[in-house]
């Protein structure tokens, strides 16, 4: 009976973390906050950075604002569910995440690199004209005119048909034009122009096989999306961010076990950060199996002792203890 009623209160526990779902992300509005920081490829801050959330859900929503001289930027008041981080900045590739936004956890701080677009062969795009017209692709693309944005990305490639990374940018354009076919085949291009860029193509490359994956996660085909998303991975291993955002996508569909690789991946490129330690322990909550469980919460409170989550995960480790024996 004692184990029966631990077991309920784990249940109703589960039901606090994640029931609120679909309640919370009307119209996007919630309490949830989500910041981040945006770098460039030394890892120093990339002030006026243009960010883009937007909700995936049938219901969209978006927000926009930009980074500070810091590279930091900040949302207040959303509501849970996936949000696609983008960043653009002139001069520099755009980069995108997908988060899972949750009201009751402390979301982690999104991390976002830019890299400058340069030719495959190395000279550098001094073209003033060049540059304005990425620069003028990304407002488009944050204002969703996506066939004027591809427009200044065609005209921007015929002048500088080397600078191969734009074809991220047209993927991303047919991407959410739903026109799924189009945009992989733009990132597939990517990828067959990286591999003769040994400066960045690895990068790229990593870059091109998530948003496929994104691709396939959008048409709902999960085991499609899970394949080019390890590919990226592989691609990357040290960039736990990555893997991190995998796993929550996988927990987000229920997909455990998956969720557990991926976050656990997170955890050994970087062993110091918290939060992949706190989701797994959500998961092994999920699949009962309470010892992981227990250790993953305590290496979350070693790490994060003071962290917003800290007290949640000590309840919930007060009563995983009793289940002993």
């Amino acid at each position: 009976m004692r184990v029966k009623k631990v077991q309920l209160f784990l249940a109703l526990t589960l039901a606090l973390l994640f029931g609120f779902h679909e309640a919370a992300a009307q119209a996007g509005r919630g309490k949830a906050r989500l910041n981040g920081l945006v770098l460039d490829e030394a890892g120093n801050p990339v002030a006026s950075a243009k960010v883009l959330i937007e909700l995936l859900s049938s219901e969209p929503a978006t927000r926009e604002t930009k980074s500070d001289k810091n590279g930091e930027w900040a949302f207040i008041g959303l509501g849970s569910g996936n949000w696609r981080v983008t960043v653009t900045a002139e001069g520099y590739v755009a980069n995108t995440t997908t988060i899972n936004v949750s009201q009751i956890e402390k979301n982690p701080r999104v991390v976002l690199k830019l890299k400058r677009i340069t030719p495959v062969q190395g000279s550098a795009i001094q073209d003033e004209v060049s540059l304005g017209l990425i620069d003028q692709a990304a407002k488009l693309f944050n204002e969703k005119n996506y066939d004027q944005a591809l427009t200044a990305l065609e005209e921007f490639l015929a002048k500088n048909p080397n600078a191969y990374q734009a074809y991220i940018l047209i993927g991303d354009c047919y991407r959410e034009k739903g026109e799924m076919d189009k945009a992989i085949e733009s990132y597939n291009k990517a990828i067959e122009l990286a591999k003769s860029d040994e400066k960045m193509g690895k990068s790229i490359t990593a870059k091109a096989l998530a948003a496929i994956g994104d691709c396939y996660l959008r048409k709902g085909e999960f085991e499609a999306a899970q394949g080019f998303f390890k590919q990226s991975i592989d691609t990357s291993p040290d960039n736990e961010t990555l893997a991190y955002n995998v796993g929550e996508i996988c927990f987000s569909n229920q997909k455990l076990d998956e969720a557990i690789q991926y976050f656990t991946i997170a955890t050994k490129i970087k062993p110091a950060w918290a939060p992949p330690y706190y989701k797994l322990g959500l998961v092994n909550l999920n699949k009962a199996d309470y010892e992981k469980a227990k250790e993953n919460f305590k290496k979350f409170l070693e790490l994060e002792p003071k962290s917003d989550l800290a007290e949640q995960a000590k309840n919930i480790l007060e009563y995983l203890e009793k289940i002993k024996k």
